[in-house]
């Protein structure tokens, strides 16, 4: 009892520090140092007087010390992203593996960091390692940057006194992991794009092109052919409702997307829609399995728990329906991985060589990914002529029937 007590004021007293820290304001100092050279330089803290304080201590004198004000349009590298962590990986796995002590590496890191929340994030997490926390606790003040599954590979490394060949390993895997998700990417921006400027050109042809015919029309007493009445009279309809179509367009995405996130049944469903289309639900499946793979793999050779990895292994695979049957952890009834996949785990589970085999499975299903990827930009060039092309080609004769026909009576 008196040991679950203690336990409990750790843990307040821990996250009151984590608090504390998390409070610190960045301050921009100069100052002379003791050969009346002039430097400069930030450093976080509670208030200006603990900056100077520490600034005479070192043996400087301080000039100015003043908080560090925000821009006019929000601060420079406002947000981290997992890019920022993957690089950040690869140099502190580096380094450690180099002989450079953690405090000093992170030090060096944040000094070269141009995003300034992540700088300032970096320096954080330096001064709770120098305080004497271990780095996957210090980490643990970021939960969205270094998520569950990171901490807990880092925490793996510290208890098996392996963190440098650990954390290489964590490097390997975060930038495996952003590259597909760079490819998966390329592959929906595309798609979008094409969509975006077929209706952006349709907008312009209907609001400005199609109206100069429609008045030629008029003064010329034309009768106007079907496709003709029909793209004047879509024209018509954008020239007063155009706010109500682009409002619907975005009204239906915002809604989307809100019901994806607050609904987990029809994010569920939403799912399941995008893994049964043509060809990008193929691309979708391999990504998830590569995903599943490399992470359970990475998670297994660090020597996390196996029962521990499953909830952020379930997270990382980026599909709803693949981290439900990650958590169920029977991968032959869920039917979602291929003979293959299976095969292998249970030959890697038989030989005690489970995170090699699915190492092997994760690069196979990478490289499938990077293939559909390609085969799909492939594919979508001719799709992208035919649609545009027949778009507005077919708005274009449409508007010259009327004059085919007033030339053919003359």
């Amino acid at each position: 009892m008196a040991t679950a007590t203690a336990t409990a004021k750790n843990t307040r007293s821990l996250g009151a520090q984590r608090a504390e820290v998390s409070a610190l304001t960045t301050y921009d100092w100069v100052a002379l140092d003791k050969r009346g050279k002039r430097m400069k330089g930030d450093m976080p803290a509670k208030n200006a007087s603990l900056v100077k304080a520490e600034l005479r201590r070192q043996g400087m004198n301080p000039q100015t010390v003043r908080e560090r004000g925000k821009p006019l349009f929000g601060s420079t590298g406002s947000t981290v992203k997992p890019r920022d962590v993957a690089i950040f990986s690869r140099q502190i796995a580096t380094m450690m593996a180099s002989g450079v002590p953690m405090v000093q590496s992170f030090d060096i890191i944040a000094g070269g960091q141009k995003n300034v929340r992540f700088k300032n994030m970096l320096n954080d997490v330096k001064q709770g390692i120098e305080g004497g926390s271990s780095m996957h606790e210090a980490l643990g003040k970021y939960p969205v940057e270094f998520d569950e599954l990171y901490r807990n590979l880092v925490h793996a490394g510290e208890s098996a006194g392996v963190l440098d060949t650990v954390l290489d390993t964590v490097a390997t895997y975060k930038e495996r992991t952003e590259a597909i998700k760079s490819k998966i990417k390329k592959a929906l921006f595309y798609p979008m794009m094409v969509l975006a400027v077929a209706f952006l050109v349709t907008m312009i042809l209907l609001l400005f092109v199609v109206p100069v015919f429609e008045t030629t029309f008029k003064d010329a007493g034309a009768e106007l052919p079907l496709p003709t009445q029909i793209v004047v009279s879509a024209s018509r309809f954008m020239q007063h409702w155009w706010w109500l179509v682009i409002g619907s367009i975005v009204a239906a995405i915002v809604a989307l997307v809100m019901a994806k996130k607050r609904s987990i049944k029809f994010a569920h469903f939403m799912d399941r829609v995008v893994l049964k289309l043509p060809v990008m639900g193929n691309i979708m499946h391999q990504s998830a399995i590569a995903r599943f793979a490399r992470t359970l793999g990475v998670t297994f050779h660090a020597g996390v728990p196996l029962v521990e990895a499953l909830e952020a292994v379930s997270g990382a695979t980026g599909s709803i329906v693949y981290g439900d049957a990650v958590r169920q952890m029977a991968m032959r009834q869920t039917n979602l991985f291929p003979n293959m996949v299976v095969q292998m785990t249970a030959i890697g589970e038989e030989s005690g060589a489970l995170d090699k085999m699915l190492f092997k499975v994760a690069e196979f299903y990478e490289e499938e990914v990077n293939n559909a990827v390609d085969t799909l930009a492939t594919l979508l060039e001719p799709m992208i002529m035919v649609i545009l092309g027949g778009l507005v080609g077919g708005m274009v004769i449409s508007l010259y029937l009327p004059i085919f026909k007033l030339a053919g009576t003359a």
